[in-house]
């Protein structure tokens, strides 16, 4: 009852030009909000490289710290700022909040851990829970992502909790990709992993100054060969594993090395 009497004593004092000014702060906070998720992020395109991804992670943050400055400077002009008023609004305010939106505060509050620890950031690849794609925007609930087949999934910040993440470039334009080879066994393996080092070198989308990887593993059904390579855009990588694939195919067959189908029940 107190806590009730608080609340409309507070508000008990809101006058017309108290409400047109909150109104227009809340105007401008939200065409700022509006000018700086449209131009950021086509200044960040510009710029490319780490600058572009920090620039992009930036917009969420920038947009929670202008929702908080308005919250600071609305409530003020609606509120006589008495430590009681202040009490029992935001006492009522935390107590509905609480129970109405308990997993959206969860995601909200790993929201903030992300902006912190930047485990994505907007442009890096990760995958969660089976989803992999491209990290296209970051908000205070959820990141979006793109997937290979262009569809767009949500997946709310509370996955931190309790899921594994993988990031593939890690806030960098360095993705390390890989394209599988499975041979027969009888061939010279030596031969075969300069031949795929060739394949990749001679990529006009790979990175050459990044180590280009031919690791191989002897198993029952025959010898498998994963080429590592990194492509110069990181959004190129399925075309450029396919590149690496079809041209590596192309030049084992040459040289007269024969392809083996491996078992389903092979690891």
């Amino acid at each position: 009852m107190i806590e009730d009497l608080g609340v409309k004593g507070a508000f008990a004092s809101i006058t017309g030009q108290a409400m047109l000014q909150a109104l227009l702060v809340i105007v401008i906070a939200s065409l700022i909000i509006v000018a700086v998720q449209k131009v950021l992020p086509r200044v960040a395109e510009k710029l490319g490289g780490k600058p572009r991804l920090y620039l992009l992670a930036s917009v969420p943050l920038l947009r929670l710290l202008i929702i908080l400055a308005t919250i600071v400077i609305v409530v003020p002009v609606l509120v006589k700022p008495s430590f009681e008023n202040m009490v029992a609004i935001f006492g009522a305010l935390a107590l509905a909040l609480g129970f109405a939106f308990k997993e959206y505060a969860s995601s909200l509050i790993a929201g903030i851990v992300t902006l912190y620890e930047m485990p994505y950031r907007p442009g890096d690849w990760i995958e969660v829970d089976g989803q992999y794609g491209e990290v296209r925007a970051i908000g205070a609930r959820a990141a979006e992502i793109v997937t290979p087949d262009d569809t767009v999934v949500i997946i709310p910040h509370s996955k931190l909790w309790n899921s594994l993440i993988a990031n593939g470039n890690d806030g960098t334009d360095n993705l390390m990709c890989v394209a599988d080879f499975h041979l027969e066994a009888n061939h010279n393996v030596s031969q075969v992993r300069e031949l795929l080092r060739d394949v990749a070198f001679t990529s006009p989308r790979t990175k050459t100054w990044q180590p280009v990887l031919v690791i191989v593993f002897n198993k029952p059904w025959g010898m498998h060969y994963r080429l590592k390579a990194y492509p110069f855009d990181p959004k190129e990588q399925f075309q450029f594993i396919s590149e690496l694939t079809a041209r590596g195919s192309a030049e084992l067959a040459r040289q007269g090395v024969k392809f083996v189908s491996v078992p389903v029940t092979a690891n």
